[in-house]
């Protein structure tokens, strides 16, 4: 929970009512964490109900480091929701956010610059930037769901962040403002901002088909996170697919379930994978999160034999720069 302080000349800030943990340590009196995995993945959930009812002004955090049960600290999930013709509170952070229009039109102010977007948009909030979100419906809520991998930002010492009207304490200590040319990257200026539904096509995969909203081959201003679309048609599943990121899926439409095959390690004079005989069932359905966690092999399954399933998949891309694949075990 937070309540607003002022910080005078019009400005306010959030003030927690109890310490926010921003990321997790991890601790241990042995160097093998084998076993804290295997009993962490045996007691949390794979689905999370996310629903939102009619609530027309909320900014709340589904899935966040200081959450229990804890899930992940690759990926934080919220909701934005802003009532007809309103605004949010304008803020700035170092790390960036990817938003998927759920419902409404609207536009965001980022450094001064406008971006409209509508539902089934793909919006990026670059990182280093100052930004408002803005519902320009006089009669509809917008409602966003924001993908952060703010986590590890925070782990990497990148801390500066605040309301509008922050300045540094000490006024005297400092020079005069100048631009913050130290996050722009000349290349990056040229990227979109929003991503159209027909921007990117629609791909038959070994996973499924589906649609890109946020990787590297993406022209979207989001270096983070990875993004796309999955469609199951009536009665149909995604591939069975190994992966080392863990992954978040929303359930736009439909309902289904989820098979999770927990892999564990056995060392040699090698690194060897050792996957379970059996999976873990998860049902889930229309305003659920699907947590699937780090190195697992998983895949979903569409139940309704006359209406499509759609996921919004997301994942942390660093793990892709760490060297890790993805490896498609049935198509």
């Amino acid at each position: 929970m937070t309540q607003a302080v002022s910080r005078g000349e019009g400005h306010t800030a959030r003030l927690f009512t109890r310490p926010r943990v921003f990321v997790r340590g991890v601790e241990s009196l042995e160097y093998n964490l084998n076993e804290q995995r295997r009993r962490r993945l045996a007691s949390v959930p794979r689905v999370i109900p996310a629903r939102i009812g009619e609530s027309e002004d909320y900014q709340g955090a589904i899935i966040q480091p200081g959450n229990e049960p804890f899930l992940t600290q690759s990926l934080h999930i919220s909701f934005s929701i802003v009532p007809p013709l309103g605004q949010n509170e304008g803020h700035g952070h170092q790390n960036e956010a990817l938003f998927y229009i759920l419902e409404g039109r609207g536009y965001e102010l980022h450094d001064g610059e406008r971006y409209d977007w509508d539902a089934g948009d793909a919006v990026a909030v670059h990182n280093d930037s100052v930004h408002w979100h803005n519902n320009a419906d006089p009669e509809r809520r917008s409602v966003a769901l924001i993908v952060k991998a703010k986590p590890l930002w925070l782990f990497l010492g990148l801390w500066q962040q605040g309301e509008i009207g922050h300045k540094p304490a000490d006024d005297e200590r400092w020079g005069p403002p100048m631009d913050w040319t130290v996050a722009r990257v000349p290349e990056d200026l040229a990227l979109k901002k929003v991503i159209k539904p027909a921007d990117t096509p629609w791909e038959e995969t070994p996973h499924g088909r589906i649609r890109w909203l946020a990787a590297a081959h993406v022209p979207l201003r989001i270096k983070a996170t990875d993004a796309f679309l999955l469609a199951l048609p009536p009665s149909g599943r995604s591939g069975r697919r190994w992966q080392m990121a863990d992954e978040i899926c929303y359930v736009l439409e439909g309902s289904g379930y989820d098979l999770h095959w927990e892999v564990a390690l056995e060392i040699s004079d090698r690194y060897l994978a050792r996957v379970a005989l059996e999976p873990t069932r998860w049902e889930w359905k229309a305003g659920d999160l699907i947590w699937v966690p780090q190195n697992s092999v998983f895949q979903h399954f569409n139940t309704d034999p006359a209406t499509p399933a759609r996921l919004l998949s997301v994942s942390n891309r660093v793990y892709k720069q760490l060297g890790y694949r993805v490896v498609d075990l049935e198509p």
